[in-house]
């Protein structure tokens, strides 16, 4: 009944196992989106070396952080507006 009094309710270990296989799974689908992206843009597909060379290498690096920098700030910007949502709900039925 904590969830009554502001606390947040306590998962079952079948709901913490499906939280913990969605974060997996949307790890590997950021992994996934990134490597192919950034791959896409940075490595020709006519490569004929094994490795990359320092222009490859450059881009790639950009085009990952690039990646993080947009993922973390969609990120807080969704954070923030589920906050906003919350407070306005949450503050909704104290006034009765």
């Amino acid at each position: 009944m904590s969830f009554l009094f502001g606390g947040r309710p306590q998962l079952s270990s079948a709901e913490k196992i499906a939280a913990a296989e969605t974060e997996i799974e949307m790890v590997s689908d950021m992994f996934n989106r990134l490597t192919q992206s950034c791959a896409k843009k940075c490595i020709p597909p006519d490569y004929r070396e094994s490795d990359l060379n320092k222009g490859e290498s450059v881009c790639l690096d950009r085009c990952v952080s690039k990646f993080f920098e947009v993922n973390m700030k969609v990120s807080e910007k969704m954070q923030n507006e589920a906050a906003g949502k919350q407070g306005i709900s949450g503050g909704m039925g104290y006034g009765m």
